[in-house]
């Protein structure tokens, strides 16, 4: 564990600042259904879990800026039909406002989704999100196979929850997404929580598509085993191997420990310095841009 405070980390590393790419901002109301969840530990949490970052909008922005994190994501996720384009609308608004916002989309397996997948790239959409175990759907659904198409064809990456963890359900694990892979090889995955607790089987699909990544969200966290269980230390070699493709998340707000403890955890991996410095800032600077 370091005694860096972020911004020191930042400094040590010679890095610009932290690029996450796996936070949330939700519309107010529907951030606040996800916090009852959270709060009353719901069926898809399975334990108490309390949110360390609360506030406003703009005050989490303001916390982000002071953590030294330069650049962020909304990722919005649609729960069910009819509800993706209303939070792709929100989330392009918020872009719009926070210049350090990654531009965010969700779909769903619904028959509009080509159709608005493919407006949402045509205007500038540089990152999308699905959640299976919250979504409840399945991966390989036809309704999503053009979608996938065009995301593949426009390398445009989809972050991807489809780990088990922290309650899975019939749809989550990573044979879906191998078999949407299989179909669609170009397809830019970021897969969530490094696919906790299929850990092995979703670093296997680094091999299977050429542009698969993985997010170390909450992962080696102190609080993480309990939910998605250890990372196994026999696959370590393989987080190294993979360096270029392993991205830094945090699943900011929503986290019950201080942001900096996602930091300390990836530092006492020991796994060096230019491997942090990628993690950390040069691998998602190489999918997304240099921010302005």
């Amino acid at each position: 564990m370091t005694d860096l405070s972020s911004v020191e980390l930042v400094e040590t590393l010679g890095l610009p600042g932290i690029f996450d790419v796996h936070t949330h901002f939700l519309p107010p109301r529907v951030m606040a259904k996800v916090w009852e969840q959270f709060d009353t530990a719901g069926p898809l949490i399975g334990r108490p879990w309390p949110i360390t970052y609360r506030g406003t909008d703009e005050e989490r922005v303001q916390v982000l800026r002071g953590l030294g994190v330069r650049r962020f994501s909304t990722l919005p996720y649609a729960h069910r039909p009819g509800i993706a384009e209303w939070l792709n609308d929100w989330a392009a608004d918020f872009s719009d406002r926070v210049p350090e916002a990654l531009r965010c989309a969700t779909l769903f397996p619904e028959p509009e989704a080509a159709a608005y997948v493919g407006e949402r790239i045509a205007a500038g959409t540089e990152l999308f999100k699905v959640h299976v175990q919250v979504g409840h759907f399945d991966l390989r659904d036809p309704l999503l196979d053009r979608a996938w198409a065009q995301l593949a064809e426009a390398g445009t990456p989809v972050v991807v929850h489809a780990g088990s963890g922290p309650v899975g359900n019939e749809h989550t694990g990573p044979t879906p997404l191998r078999e949407v892979l299989e179909r669609h090889p170009r397809l830019c995955v970021i897969v969530a929580h490094l696919g906790a607790p299929e850990y092995e089987g979703f670093l296997d699909l680094l091999h299977v598509g050429e542009r698969v990544h993985l997010d170390t969200t909450m992962a080696f966290t102190d609080f993480f085993p309990e939910l998605g269980g250890a990372f196994p230390e026999a696959l370590l070699p393989r987080l190294v191997e993979a360096g270029d493709r392993i991205l830094h998340g945090s699943d900011f707000p929503n986290i019950p420990y201080p942001y900096e403890h996602q930091l300390e955890s990836l530092v006492r991996l020991g796994l060096g310095d230019d491997w942090l410095r990628g993690v950390l800032w040069g691998n998602a600077v190489r999918l997304f841009g240099e921010p302005v």
